[in-house]
């Protein structure tokens, strides 16, 4: 059965096995946002690791519980990264099958200067919603193994969507979270999103020979490499899209992204300008783009002095 791009439509709620010594439950919270849920992902024989344990919801706790054999018992929970999506169920997971919570960190850590400062002038609501109580009991650092009854699963830093984002290796598979996925690009919308970050992910994740994604939304990745590739080009590509704009005369990230978006339905012209926002930010870092002071959203932006005609 083909699951790629829009074609993902599992039974929610059901366990399904996705190779040996994982499975797959889809939870109950469809959106623009999230696709058709959170994939909260069962890794192991006996012991078992839940990847993103998902929002907090009764009903995705008792089908979490449910999928577990007589035989096996919830051992870990590891989560990417700490969007309302992701993250919440893992504190009452915990409670109830004493399984330590394992993230990068508390909901703020591994932000830019940048982005610090942006959230302190009072810009915030980047995202899908931040989990700000997430308080994981062991904090993970780059190449970090965690044994899982044998099985070894690397931590990696991928930043970009969200700054706490890690993924987590299996071998050649990763479970990718939100950095990459089938069916949509990832989402990167200050001050939750940075999309220096974004990209140098990427370029570290083109380092290895990967068999297979698992996202936090949709199909799994056939291809990583191609798929990798495909993400840097297209923000290559909207990088580009947005000098040619300023050249034609300062813009506002609203303005920008009416004049860019043009096949986009106007009820997602607010979060299209947010990731036009986060590409000016990038391009003021590297000289490319000014505007007047820090960046802030609802400021105008022209080509830089110096670069920006490159």
């Amino acid at each position: 059965m083909d699951e790629s791009g829009l074609n993902f439509n599992p039974p929610i709620g059901t366990a399904q096995k996705l190779e040996p010594g994982l499975k797959r439950i889809l939870a109950p919270n469809p959106s623009p946002m999230t696709f058709r849920g959170t994939n909260t992902y069962m890794l192991g024989t006996n012991d078992i690791a839940i990847i993103d344990p998902g929002p907090e919801d009764d009903q995705h706790l008792t089908n979490i519980l449910r999928a577990l054999k007589t035989t096996q018992k919830i051992t870990h929970i590891l989560v990417t990264h700490s969007h309302i999506d992701h993250s919440p169920l893992a504190k009452r997971l915990s409670e109830l099958t004493g399984a330590k919570i394992y993230a990068r960190g508390p909901t703020g850590i591994g932000q830019s200067a940048i982005m610090r400062d942006l959230l302190a002038s009072g810009y915030a609501g980047g995202g899908e919603g931040s989990d700000d109580d997430f308080s994981p009991e062991i904090c993970l650092n780059e190449g970090d193994i965690i044994d899982i009854a044998g099985l070894s699963v690397e931590v990696i830093f991928t930043p970009g969507h969200f700054g706490n984002h890690i993924s987590f290796a299996w071998n050649d598979a990763l479970f990718s979270g939100d950095h990459v996925m089938d069916w949509a690009t990832s989402m990167v919308s200050p001050p939750d999103g940075d999309l220096a970050d974004f990209m140098a992910s990427c370029h570290n994740l083109q380092g290895r020979d990967w068999r297979i994604f698992y996202p936090g939304h949709g199909a799994p990745v056939q291809d990583p490499k191609a798929r990798l590739n495909w993400l840097l080009n297209h923000r290559l590509q909207r990088e580009t899209q947005i000098l040619d704009q300023l050249r034609i005369a300062p813009r506002t990230p609203k303005g920008l992204a009416e004049a860019i978006y043009t096949d986009t339905d106007s009820s997602l012209l607010g979060v299209a300008a947010r990731n036009v926002f986060a590409h000016l930010i990038d391009l003021c870092s590297r000289g490319k783009v000014e505007t007047d002071g820090p960046p802030r959203f609802e400021k105008t932006y022209a080509l830089g002095a110096g670069n920006g005609h490159n």
